[in-house]
């Protein structure tokens, strides 16, 4: 991906300095709807109960139990603080040219911030943990990122390359659009009065879906302004959704594929939504909700 001598976004709270090290505070419960596949099955034995009660003192401690399924960063390994820095640049780079292609596309357009951070940090929807990987929070319109996450997409995922981390923010930008729309807002009303766990995370998937599409539609546009891509850029970005698709991560993790379960979508349809926004460049195309 050509980015160097791009415009780096204001839009950055770097935290990296005064995040990390020491205890942690107990997981959101953001954290605790992504790993719940996984806790869910130990809850009926009492063996179980036991391995959930030696992650959570391992947590607390400082060690993340979850990097041994390869869920979530929060790696004690040694930060290259050069490597480190480039990344933020280079991140910092990609957000602005988020900016500047929706405030194209979209009239109106509010940018979000980005909170750079390692191992935890708070967050406007609670504590912000290196396991729940990158996220953005409806609340305080911020995305929050440990940059350790793209060592995980790379090493454990197979996922390499820049333009596959680009794509994973715009999906995250993609989120704070849909909360710029009104669209987070009627989904967790929605699941409220449900109050049904498939249906709600089969609504879910949709909002993913879109966000994968949206991350597409900028693509499409930041290529067409500032000639962004370089051969083999898509392939990265379509194997990183492929790569953190539901069912990929199910057998990664559990050797199970429960479709019930999905709250991001399968590998294919992560693919095809994010492929449909970046051929189309419309918004418009990118209802998953019809």
């Amino acid at each position: 991906m050509k980015w160097k001598g791009g415009r780096k976004s204001s839009n950055v709270d770097d935290r990296r300095a005064t995040s990390g090290g020491g205890g942690r505070s107990m997981p959101s419960m953001g954290t605790m709807m992504m790993i719940w596949p996984i806790i869910k099955p130990l809850l009926k034995t009492k063996f179980g109960w036991a391995i959930i009660g030696l992650g959570v003192v391992a947590y607390i401690s400082g060690f993340n139990p979850l990097s041994l399924l390869g869920v979530g960063g929060g790696s004690s390994t040694p930060v290259n603080q050069v490597q480190d820095d480039k990344n933020a640049a280079f991140i910092s780079t990609v957000l602005a040219s988020t900016e500047d292609v929706w405030a194209k596309e979209l009239p109106g357009y509010r940018e979000p911030q980005m909170v750079l951070y390692r191992a935890g940090t708070k967050s406007g929807c609670g504590y912000a943990s290196a396991a729940m990987g990158p996220f953005y929070c409806p609340a305080d319109q911020k995305v929050y990122l440990d940059l350790s996450f793209f060592d995980e997409l790379s090493q454990k995922h197979n996922a390499p390359g820049d333009f596959a981390q680009a794509y994973v923010l715009a999906h995250e930008v993609g989120h704070h659009i849909q909360n710029l729309q009104g669209i987070l807002s009627k989904v967790q009303q929605a699941k409220q009065q449900w109050k049904n766990e498939k249906k709600s995370n089969a609504l879910q998937v949709k909002v993913e879906l879109q966000a994968d599409c949206y991350a597409g539609v900028w693509a499409h546009h930041a290529h067409k302004r500032f000639n962004i891509l370089e051969e083999g850029d898509v392939e990265e970005a379509l194997r990183a959704a492929s790569s953190i698709g539901d069912d990929t991560l199910q057998r990664k993790t559990t050797g199970q594929v429960r479709p019930d379960a999905f709250t991001h979508g399968s590998s294919k349809q992560r693919v095809e939504w994010f492929r449909r926004g970046l051929r189309s460049g419309d918004i418009r195309q990118c209802n998953t909700f019809r």
